[in-house]
């Protein structure tokens, strides 16, 4: 039994379906996220995890048909292109690409919105950015192909708060990094949350998701099998006997 849509929805889908060549990657009825929240999509490698993210962003690899709603704060934002939903403040870090190698740390940073374009949302300073991460303020100058992974990710999440976001999603950002930089950006990512904002986490690292997650949502065949509260979810056969192992 899925667990009750959660109160004033900041980013939705309805009936969203990603097909590719014929083949349904994706079929998702109803998706809530919350204000504030921090909940976490999970499930094997193939799931539809990111197929997922990247149909709310309106774009995809492959020319997929994609079909439903997705709405942000209670408005349809379907037609609308991906550049345009980066405006109206929904933005998602994919798994690579997240710096310009030949530009520095301070200038991976330098573009942000205005105020016009933030529409009260918040722009994150790059003081604040370097509180954040004080990795980064201590390598401002360096060109970002010389970050390691970690500081790499962190640019991402850097950049996205610069461009005033209403709702962050990230994929997979897990990836590549040794365990202690998983809990240095997870640890960072709550603390954005504890702050005010809304998070949508994508990860394939289920362990690392369900010590940071609110709310924990299981895909599989790009279906959403089960969702609840963490602790529940934890509990959960589906979750804890695939995923957990030991730990539980």
């Amino acid at each position: 039994m899925s667990a009750p849509a959660p109160a004033t929805p900041v980013l939705e889908a309805r009936d969203l379906s990603v097909v590719y060549a014929g083949n349904r990657a994706l079929s998702v009825e109803n998706f809530q996220l919350a204000e504030g929240e921090l909940a976490g999509i999970v499930g094997a490698n193939g799931a539809g995890k990111s197929t997922f993210a990247n149909a709310m962003m309106g774009w995809s690899r492959g020319a997929p048909k994609v079909t439903g709603d997705v709405l942000l704060d209670g408005q349809s934002i379907s037609a609308l292109t991906t550049p345009e939903r980066v405006r109206r403040g929904l933005l998602l870090i994919p798994e690579n690409d997240l710096v310009f190698a030949t530009m520095t740390v301070s200038e991976n940073l330098a573009h942000a919105a205005s105020a016009r374009q933030a529409g009260g949302r918040r722009i994150y300073t790059t003081d604040e950015i370097y509180d954040l991460f004080p990795n980064l303020a201590e390598r401002r100058n360096h060109l970002g192909g010389q970050l390691s992974g970690g500081e790499r990710q962190m640019v991402g999440i850097a950049r996205a708060l610069r461009l005033a976001p209403r709702v962050l999603m990230l994929d997979e950002p897990s990836i590549g990094l040794a365990p202690l930089l998983v809990t240095v950006v997870l640890k960072t990512v709550r603390t954005l949350v504890d702050e005010g904002l809304t998070v949508l986490l994508v990860e394939q690292n289920v362990k690392a998701a369900i010590r940071t997650v609110d709310r924990l949502i299981l895909l599989e065949r790009g279906q959403i099998l089960a969702e609840g509260p963490v602790d529940e979810m934890k509990a959960d056969p589906r979750v804890a006997d695939a995923y957990l192992g030991a730990d539980t």
